[in-house]
């Protein structure tokens, strides 16, 4: 009883207040710092993609709106021969950014993405990939990976020993 009349007076003080209108494409509304918006993919300092391909961000979406498909260059890095995320499914959970070991996948605090039809929401790579690093400006995955690749043997990477040979570990 007592809540009903509280809610009551409520409702009755705000036919009162004036209505807060915010003028949208002028006046851009107030966003958290911890904004999660649209989903990008990043770069490397060296500019090649930083998508490895893992496919632990498909993995770890809870609606299974990110499709991939890896393949490998002449040098044996590994890149996603297509990326494709249907952002009319996406929630925007971050749960891809947290998985991603290489930084690849970001979200940024983009948040106009509307659109009158639904297949315009499914973001291949060329609309994903960005030209810069991201958050991340300095990390590359292929230089602390233990993987060979063009350019780097294994052994070669940072923080990294060259392989031990198994029989010169035998008494």
């Amino acid at each position: 009883m007592f809540s009903d009349l509280r809610t009551l007076w409520t409702v009755f003080l705000h036919l009162f207040r004036r209505p807060v209108t915010v003028q949208y494409p002028e006046q851009k509304p107030y966003l958290p710092p911890r904004f999660r918006g649209r989903i990008i993919l990043s770069r490397d300092p060296d500019g090649e993609e930083r998508c490895v391909a893992c496919n632990l961000c498909a993995v770890a979406c809870p609606v299974g709106c990110i499709a991939l498909q890896k393949t490998e260059d002449e040098h044996g890095r590994w890149y996603p021969e297509f990326f494709r995320i249907n952002f009319s499914r996406c929630i925007f959970c971050g749960w891809c950014e947290e998985a991603c070991p290489t930084y690849a996948i970001q979200l940024t605090p983009d948040f106009e993405m509307s659109e009158y039809e639904r297949p315009n929401l499914v973001y291949e790579k060329e609309d994903l990939l960005i030209s810069g690093t991201g958050k991340y400006p300095d990390y590359s995955f292929w230089r602390v990976a233990g993987k060979a690749i063009g350019g780097k043997d294994k052994g070669e990477a940072e923080r990294e020993q060259p392989p031990s040979d198994p029989r010169g570990l035998l008494p």
